[in-house]
């Protein structure tokens, strides 16, 4: 590997003194593309490694279309390349390559080059189709040899269709996530302000005035991770951070080791990880436009509209063996049905075992059916009757 590396390091430099004097695409082959072939272990005085101007059945081919390069292993065609002159642009030759890749299955890897640029393609979205985009892209006059390293998996020693395809797959992801992790932090929204707020375990309710107030702080705080990050590396251990915890206001709970937090009035009020999540995770269902407020007891966890006792969503008993969730109803013959269908059980005494908060998501339908008996003023008229 590292005597590879060395000879696209010089490779590089290569392309870079030499590129400009390639006027002609005969003159890319010979000057920049067939040297990196020999690199990549494809001798081009091997023709039972590549072959040039091969011809193949390709359906709708002009008389005498041939794809510039074919490289094979073990006697099967791999992966084929066409070639532009040094000077012309990629844009807009993908459909001629596509064609030829479409045609052939065995093929598992199409490239287009000018000598400087590569662009690498696969059937990720299609079988045997040639996808759109490439799924790597190297440019020998950037310099950089981390993305030329990619290049160490078409070798033709190593060259496995299925890992190329991974490869494919991941750079497509990265590229994805990459631009999605930019966006984020530069353009900080209120999802990513609420998925901060609950991964620092804000005891709060989320609503849109809170995460309003609490923007600007998050925002400052990437700013403040991204720095320390560039300062320390990423895989160095997270520095503690000198500033207080971001909180419009700061939990007064004493925390243990385990996250839970423990009423500062009463040791036997303990507010769990699993409660909070379960807060989180209604907020998230019915939306900020609710006020569905969390309160604790000694006997259960409870979630309540607008702060009221007597108008309550749901009680969490997560002290037991098997969590259990009750409702402020009784449960219907088509709720029940939704409570099998979630893959869910529902107890002799009402109660719904909920294994996870997460589960909380499979019935949906019944939260926001407690959140609508909560809000009929004629259900409470009838209880105090």
């Amino acid at each position: 590997m590292e005597n590879f590396t060395q000879r696209i390091k010089t490779h590089i430099q290569h392309v870079n003194n030499v590129g400009s004097h390639c006027n002609s695409e005969e003159t890319t082959k010979q000057a920049l593309i067939l040297p990196l072939l020999d690199i990549l272990g494809f001798s081009p005085y091997d023709p039972t490694k590549v072959k040039a101007e091969y011809a193949a059945d390709f359906p709708g081919a002009k008389n005498n279309e041939r794809v510039d390069y074919a490289l094979f292993c073990q006697g099967v065609p791999v992966m084929f390349i066409e070639a532009k002159a040094f000077t012309e642009k990629l844009s807009n030759h993908a459909p001629q390559l596509a064609r030829y890749f479409n045609a052939t299955p065995e093929v598992a890897v199409a490239a287009l080059t000018n000598g400087q640029e590569w662009r690498f393609f696969t059937d990720l979205n299609n079988k045997n189709v040639m996808d759109e985009k490439p799924f790597l892209t190297v440019d020998f006059s950037s310099g950089e040899i981390e993305e030329t390293q990619q290049l160490a998996r078409f070798r033709h020693d190593q060259f496995q269709p299925d890992a190329l395809r991974t490869l494919a797959e991941e750079s497509i992801y990265l590229t994805a996530f990459k631009a999605a992790i930019s966006s984020s932090l530069r353009e900080v929204d209120a999802e990513f302000v609420r998925y901060i707020a609950t991964k620092a375990n804000i005891q709060r309710q989320f609503n849109q005035r809170f995460i309003d107030s609490i923007t600007p702080l998050v925002r400052q705080a990437v700013e403040r991770a991204v720095s320390e990050m560039v300062l320390t590396g990423l895989s160095s251990p997270s520095a503690e951070i000198s500033q207080a915890p971001i909180a419009a206001e700061p939990p007064t709970n004493a925390k243990s080791e385990d996250g839970d937090w423990v009423h500062p009035d009463n040791s036997r009020i303990i507010t769990t990880a699993a409660e909070r999540r379960l807060h989180n995770i209604a907020q998230e269902i019915l939306g900020d436009e609710h006020d569905v407020q969390a309160k604790d007891t000694e006997s259960y966890f409870t979630l309540l509209y607008q702060g009221k006792t007597n108008r309550w969503l749901l009680r969490y008993y997560g002290d037991k063996k098997q969590p259990t969730i009750s409702l402020p109803f009784d449960i219907s013959e088509s709720q029940k049905n939704e409570i099998n269908r979630a893959g869910l059980n529902l107890a002799s005494n009402g109660h719904i075992n909920l294994d996870k908060p997460e589960h909380l998501h499979r019935i949906s339908g019944l939260l926001r059916d407690a959140l609508e008996h909560a809000c009929n003023d004629e259900n409470f008229k009838r209880q105090t009757a």
